[in-house]
C-alpha cells in the first residue's frame, strides 16, 4: 500500500512530522560526522625534529639547538628525520656536516598547536609516517563494512532498532578509544568507530524522508545536510578548543549517550511497516501521526483501510506476500531498469563520498591555520543550501546534481593553473567543496526515490558500500599528493565531472510517487530515453480519483484485478500511460 496516498488524511507534514524532524532526526545526524573527522585532529602531527640529550641544559637556545644538531633540507627548513652525527658532549670537536643519522634518541615536538596527538604520544613520524594514513584507511574500510551489514538490518528489523545497534557501538568504541595504550589498540578501536560510520547517518535520513508526502521531502533532505554541515563547524570548535586526543575523544562521544532516551519517541517508518506487511504496528502510528497533526478521521477510518489493505492483499498473494518474501541484492540487478539505475546511482554514489571525505580530509593540509581552513570547510557548505532549496523543486534533482558536480569537479581541476597561489587554490577548494556539498544532498534523496521501498535501505546501503570504497584510497590520494599540492584536487575534480555526466543518465523523480514493489522500482523511467537526455523534469502524473467499496465486485476492485494480471504478464507495476488512481475506500 502507498503511504502517499494516506499521508493527505493524517497529515503530510504536521505538528508531528514537524517535532520528530527538528528534535529527533536532526540532532541524530551529528554522530556520524563527528566520528567521521576527529580523527584528524587525533592524528595531527605538529612540527618535530630529533631530540638530542646532550644538549639539553646547555643553556643555549631552541635556534642554537637545532643549529647545532639538525641539518637543513633543500627548502631551508630543519629536517624531521635526521640529525648530525657528532659527539655531542664535547661541542668543539670538529664534525663533518654532511655525515648524518637517524633520529637515535626520539624527537622532540612543538606543543604549541596541541598539548598531545597520537603521533607525538607514541611517535609516528618519519618511516611511521604512512600508519596515520593507514588509519584513515581502516576507518573506511571498517564503514564499508558496516554500511554493507547496516542495509540488511535497516530492511529487515527495520530503521529505528538498526539506529540503536550503531549508536550503542559508536559511543562504546568512541569512549574506549580514549583509554587504548598503544596504538594498535587505538587503530583496532578506530576501526570499530568505522563500522558506524556513515550507516549511523542512515537512519535519520532515510526515516524523515519516510514520514512526509512527496512535496516535502526535498525540505527533509536539505534540513539533514544542514544539521550534517552544523555538526561539521560544531566539531570545528570542539577541536578548537580541545587539543589532548584522549579528551577529544569523549568530547566527541559522551554526549550522545543522551540519545539513547529518543528510544522512547523515534517511531518506526510507517512506510515500512506497511511494506512489510505489519498493518497492526503502521495503524498504530499513524493514529498517533492523525491525532498529533490535529487531523479528524471518521471512526471506522482504520477499519475500512484495513479492508482495502485486504483487498489488495488478496489480489496481489499470488504475484507477492512482502510478510514472507526476502529481499537480496540480486533484486537490484535482476530487471534491466532497475539494473542500470542501481548502477549508475552507485558510481555516482562513489564519486561523491570519495570526494567528500577527500576534500575534509585535505582542509587541514592546505597551509595556514588548519583549525580554521575545517571551520571554512565546514561553513561554505551552509550557503549552498540556499540555491538548493529552490532549484530542486524548480529545474529537478537530475540537473541540479549534474550542475553542483560539474562546477565543483571545474574549480577542482582548475587549481592547476594557479597552483602557486596559496590564497586563489584556497578558494577554489571553497569552491569544489560547496559544489560537492551540493551534490552530496541531491543524490541521496534522488536515490530514495529511485529505489523501490522494499529494497530502498539495501539499495542504498550498497550504494553507499561501494561508495565507501573511496574513502579507503582517498587518504592514499592525499599522502602521494604530499608533494604536489594540486595532485588529490585534480583527481578528485575529474571523478566529479565524470559523475555529473552520468547523473543526466538517470530519470527524473520530481513530483513522482516513492516506487513501493520491485516491479514499481522497474516501472519507474522504464521508457527514459535518450530524447529525455536535456529534459529538466517530466511532467506530474495524471491522478485520477477514485472510491472502492468494501464490495468485492466494485468496478474498482476489477480495475485493480485488471492491474495485477497486467503486472504479473508484463511486469508493469503503474497503469497504462504512467496514470496513477489513488483509492479511498466507502
Amino acid at each position: 500500500m502507498d503511504l502517499d496516498t494516506i499521508l493527505p488524511d493524517v497529515g503530510e507534514f504536521g505538528t508531528y512530522q514537524q517535532m520528530v524532524l527538528y528534535l529527533v532526526l536532526l540532532p541524530g545526524v551529528l554522530p556520524c560526522g563527528f566520528h567521521a573527522y576527529n580523527q584528524i585532529f587525533m592524528t595531527a602531527s605538529p612540527e618535530h625534529w630529533c631530540r638530542v640529550p646532550q644538549l639539553e641544559g646547555q643553556n643555549l637556545t631552541l635556534q642554537e639547538a637545532r643549529n647545532l644538531s639538525i641539518p637543513l633540507e633543500e627548502d631551508g627548513s630543519h629536517s624531521k628525520c635526521l640529525m648530525y652525527d657528532r659527539n655531542y658532549d664535547d661541542l668543539r670537536e670538529n664534525f663533518k656536516e654532511n655525515s648524518t643519522v637517524s633520529c637515535s634518541y626520539g624527537w622532540d615536538y612543538d606543543f604549541s598547536e596541541y598539548i598531545n596527538t597520537v603521533v607525538t604520544e607514541w611517535d609516528i613520524v618519519c618511516d611511521k609516517t604512512f600508519y596515520t594514513t593507514l588509519a584513515l584507511v581502516l576507518l573506511g574500510v571498517g564503514g564499508l563494512v558496516g554500511n554493507y551489514v547496516f542495509g540488511y538490518l535497516q530492511d529487515s528489523l527495520g530503521r529505528r532498532p538498526s539506529f540503536f545497534i550503531y549508536l550503542l557501538i559508536q559511543c562504546a568504541f568512541g569512549i574506549a578509544t580514549a583509554f587504548a595504550q598503544d596504538f594498535t589498540t587505538w587503530l583496532v578501536l578506530r576501526v570499530g568507530v568505522g563500522f558506524t560510520v556513515p550507516a549511523i547517518l542512515g537512519t535519520p535520513y532515510v526515516l524523515s524522508i519516510e514520514l512526509v508526502g512527496p512535496e516535502k521531502r526535498t525540505l527533509c533532505t536539505i534540513m539533514t545536510n544542514i544539521a550534517y554541515s552544523i555538526g561539521l563547524v560544531l566539531l570545528s570548535g570542539i577541536v578548537y578548543l580541545v587539543r589532548d586526543w584522549r579528551q577529544l575523544a569523549l568530547a566527541t562521544s559522551l554526549p550522545f549517550l543522551s540519545f539513547f532516551f529518543y528510544w522512547w519517541v523515534l517511531p518506526e517508518s510507517p512506510r515500512w511497516l506497511l511494506a512489510r506487511g505489519r498493518f497492526e504496528e503502521a495503524d498504530e502510528i499513524l493514529k498517533t501521526m492523525a491525532r498529533v497533526n490535529g487531523k479528524v478521521l471518521p471512526a471506522d477510518y482504520f477499519v475500512r483501510l484495513r479492508r482495502r489493505q485486504q483487498v489488495e492483499l488478496h489480489l496481489q498473494q499470488k504475484r507477492q506476500n512482502s510478510e514472507e518474501r526476502s529481499y537480496g541484492l540480486w533484486d537490484l540487478l535482476k530487471t534491466p531498469n532497475l539494473r542500470r539505475k542501481t548502477l549508475i546511482i552507485t558510481f555516482i554514489w562513489f564519486t561523491n563520498t570519495s570526494v567528500y571525505v577527500g576534500l575534509s580530509y585535505y582542509a587541514p593540509v592546505l597551509g595556514g591555520d588548519e583549525f580554521l581552513n575545517f571551520f571554512l570547510a565546514g561553513v561554505v557548505e551552509l550557503p549552498t543550501y540556499i540555491f538548493l532549496w529552490p532549484a530542486m523543486d524548480c529545474w529537478g534533482r537530475r540537473w541540479t546534481l549534474c550542475l553542483s558536480m560539474v562546477i565543483g569537479g571545474s574549480a577542482c581541476l582548475a587549481t592547476f593553473l594557479v597552483q602557486n597561489d596559496d590564497l586563489v587554490t584556497l578558494s577554489l577548494y571553497c569552491v569544489g567543496k560547496m559544489g560537492i556539498s551540493s551534490s552530496y544532498v541531491v543524490l541521496p534523496l534522488m536515490a530514495s526515490e529511485l529505489y523501490p521501498t522494499v529494497v530502498r535501505g539495501l539499495g542504498m546501503s550498497f550504494s553507499s558500500v561501494v561508495g565507501m570504497l573511496g574513502p579507503t584510497l582517498i587518504p592514499l590520494v592525499n599522502y602521494l599528493g604530499a608533494g604536489m599540492l594540486v595532485l588529490p584536487l585534480m583527481v578528485m575534480g575529474a571523478l566529479l565531472v565524470l559523475g555529473g555526466i552520468f547523473s543526466l543518465m538517470l530519470p527524473e523523480t520530481l513530483h513522482q510517487s516513492l516506487p513501493n514493489t520491485l516491479e514499481d522500482g522497474e516501472e519507474f523511467g522504464k521508457h527514459w530515453g535518450c530524447g529525455d537526455f536535456c529534459t529538466c523534469m517530466p511532467p506530474k502524473k495524471m491522478v485520477k480519483v477514485a472510491h472502492i467499496s468494501t464490495n468485492t465486485e466494485s468496478p474498482l476492485t476489477s480495475l485493480l484485478e485488471h492491474q495485477v494480471k497486467n503486472r504479473d504478464a508484463a511486469g508493469n507495476s503503474f497503469p497504462p500511460k504512467e496514470e496513477m488512481y489513488m483509492i479511498s475506500v466507502v
